[in-house]
């Protein structure tokens, strides 16, 4: 059998071919380290997650003060057989937003692990704690367990108003959301004491068909994405804001693998407005595997940052 000989020049030939896909490449390996650092200080860069006339802003003191409280549930093995175990991170997140709201004068109420809905996923049981804690407060910040305040000195009053325009409890929506790449989050929201809200928080237990076991996905967010593709234009306007920023209440980490940076290059608008940087208000750990270390991580910072 003959022996083939090389063509003289032939690696240098198909290195000439390579050569015009080299910045590629190169933009491919070093943009997830580049992107992590410049994300991390997207408010440093301009971002402005709460617009500047209602950071300076003073607000007026409502008469009598309005009733506050933040409500999460607890537990920690939600998740874990999909590799996202809340185990260790509810302790922390507990008491950083215990020491939160007792700074502001708010209530912090976790549904038991004992009252949780073990028919469906826990996360439906948000719905649950809910209704359970409704007709004692104003205004309820619902926070998944898997959450953290970063910067506590943005008071609550001032987030809500920066959505809404003004701080009339009887002329609020009430129901106050952010977007990520999926639409409407259910991981972080605020609901008004109503018989609007009452009826809305019924709605949405009443979603069976959304339920999902052994998954990532519980299905309660769907079945609130669900309800809200499907009021109608006049009950949206009257009962429903959505923040135009994520990054309000709501902030995602960045993380530099495969999916994340997919959607910084085709959604960077969505990334930017969602992203946690310095200086955020929470910081959420949405599709998130490492929980803990990520919780970890970042408080942490908040220790050295003081």
């Amino acid at each position: 059998m003959p022996i083939r000989q090389r063509r003289p020049g032939g690696n240098r030939l198909r290195l000439r071919r390579l050569l015009p896909f080299l910045p590629l490449v190169l933009l491919l390996f070093l943009l997830p380290p580049l992107a992590a650092l410049l994300l991390r200080r997207a408010n440093s860069l301009g971002r402005r997650c709460l617009p500047p006339a209602a950071a300076r802003l003073l607000l007026p003191d409502p008469s009598p003060r309005l009733n506050f409280a933040i409500v999460t549930l607890s537990d920690e093995g939600a998740g874990a057989s999909q590799g996202r175990s809340f185990r260790g991170v509810l302790a922390a997140s507990a008491w950083n937003k215990r020491a939160y709201a007792a700074a502001h004068g708010y209530d912090f109420a976790v549904l038991p692990t004992g009252a949780i809905d073990t028919s469906r996923p826990p996360s439906w049981s948000k719905i649950l704690a809910l209704r359970t804690h409704l007709h004692r407060h104003h205004w309820l910040f619902w926070n998944d367990a898997d959450t953290l305040v970063t910067n506590p000195a943005i008071p609550l009053e001032r987030i809500l108003f920066s959505v809404i325009g003004h701080n009339d409890f009887h002329e609020s929506p009430d129901l106050i959301l952010t977007e990520d790449f999926s639409g409407v989050n259910a991981g972080m929201f605020f609901v008004r004491r109503s018989k609007w809200t009452e009826s809305f928080l019924d709605r949405w237990w009443n979603q069976t068909s959304f339920i999902q076991f052994d998954s990532t996905k519980s299905g309660d967010n769907a079945a609130l994405k669900y309800l809200i593709e499907h009021l109608s234009p006049e009950e949206m306007q009257a009962h429903v804001r959505i923040a135009k920023m994520q990054c309000l209440f709501n902030s995602y980490p960045w993380t530099p693998t495969w999916k994340p940076v997919l959607r910084l290059i085709f959604y960077l608008p969505t990334t930017w407005k969602g992203v946690y940087s310095d200086g955020d208000f929470m910081i959420h750990f949405a599709g998130v595997n490492d929980k803990q270390g990520w919780a970890n991580k970042i408080l942490t910072e908040i220790q050295t940052q003081r």
